[in-house]
């Protein structure tokens, strides 16, 4: 590892997540499922939602891109956790590690800009259903994603010291902060600033989205109705609230006054929980998808034999 000045950092050394070794294997092991669960449950989405014809409609694809989100978004992260755990001293190279902080950067503003349209929709499907089709045609749906994927991340340069050991478990903008020589005010106030455009720019339709189908919902006259129809929103809220919040609280504050050991707890959040949890939960609440996973298990497996006995 170079120690000299910043133009000899070749790779960094990250510290990852605790530094106790009897909890090493378990915690290999529990992330190691988390990241069984999210591929199988993302992909148990993307590709019903690819090939079956039934699975067309605007909000199938939506949840198709966002379980695409969601996939890679949390594949930046895992691999190098997972390696934390078994290794005692993990390297990473300056490109590599330029590399994750380029593509994490790229996942999260898009799972942003992802959640805003999804809403817009679910917004247009309750609240105008007559105008949903041609409000909500493929060619708008493709729009919407195009603009998902090439939504607001920036890139900020760093002059890095000698002392290269990142305290974190990943590359990210405040552990990579804390390691630089020069002052980081322009690149905390750009943190700031652009953080900030993409959460109003994205909680603020989502606000005024599930405002109107609030109301809507309370318009329903069964309790029942109610009932389900919150049961059905309800989860997709607690997501976003939970990415909102989890993210406002790692980026929106100065670096020199963060805690460590919380940001790692709220990046485990953010970039492990969350996905699974998304991956779960749209696949078991879209029934179309459930059917279509009955029906694929069952034409692949057959259905339940019964044995008959004459007496």
């Amino acid at each position: 590892m170079a120690k000299q000045n910043d133009s000899t950092v070749t790779e960094f050394v990250l510290k990852g997540l605790i530094d106790k070794p009897e909890l090493q294997l378990t915690l290999f092991l529990l992330f190691l499922g988390i990241c069984g669960v999210t591929v199988v449950g993302n992909l148990g989405m993307i590709l019903p939602i690819t090939f079956n014809l039934k699975l067309q409609s605007p909000m199938s694809f939506f949840l198709g891109n966002f379980s695409v989100i969601d996939l890679f978004y949390s594949s930046v992260v895992i691999p190098k956790l997972l390696g934390n755990f078994l290794w005692e001293q993990n390297i990473i190279s300056l490109p590599e590690c330029m590399t994750q902080l380029f593509f994490f950067r790229v996942f999260a503003t898009s799972e942003f800009y992802m959640l805003t349209v999804m809403a817009y929709d679910r917004y247009v499907a309750i609240c105008s259903p007559l105008l949903y089709s041609a409000t909500v045609s493929r060619k708008v749906c493709n729009m919407l994603v195009t603009g998902v994927y090439n939504g607001n991340f920036f890139i900020i340069r760093h002059s890095f010291c000698w002392y290269s050991v990142i305290h974190h478990y990943f590359c990210g903008i405040i552990p990579l902060l804390k390691l630089s020589c020069s002052s980081t005010y322009i690149n905390e106030l750009l943190l700031i600033l652009v953080g900030g455009f993409n959460v109003l720019a994205t909680a603020v339709p989502i606000i005024i989205s599930y405002a109107f189908i609030l109301a809507n919902i309370l318009r329903i006259p069964s309790a029942e109705g109610k009932f389900k129809a919150f049961s059905t929103y309800g989860s997709h809220l607690t997501v976003v609230g939970l990415f909102y919040g989890s993210i406002i609280f790692m980026y929106f504050k100065p670096a020199s006054s963060s805690n460590m050991a919380q940001e790692k707890a709220a990046s485990v959040f953010y970039s492990t929980v969350i996905p699974v949890l998304n991956a779960l939960i749209y696949s078991l609440r879209s029934k179309d998808v459930r059917k279509v996973l009955g029906k694929t298990l069952s034409m692949r497996y057959g259905p339940p034999q019964v044995s008959s006995q004459n007496h």
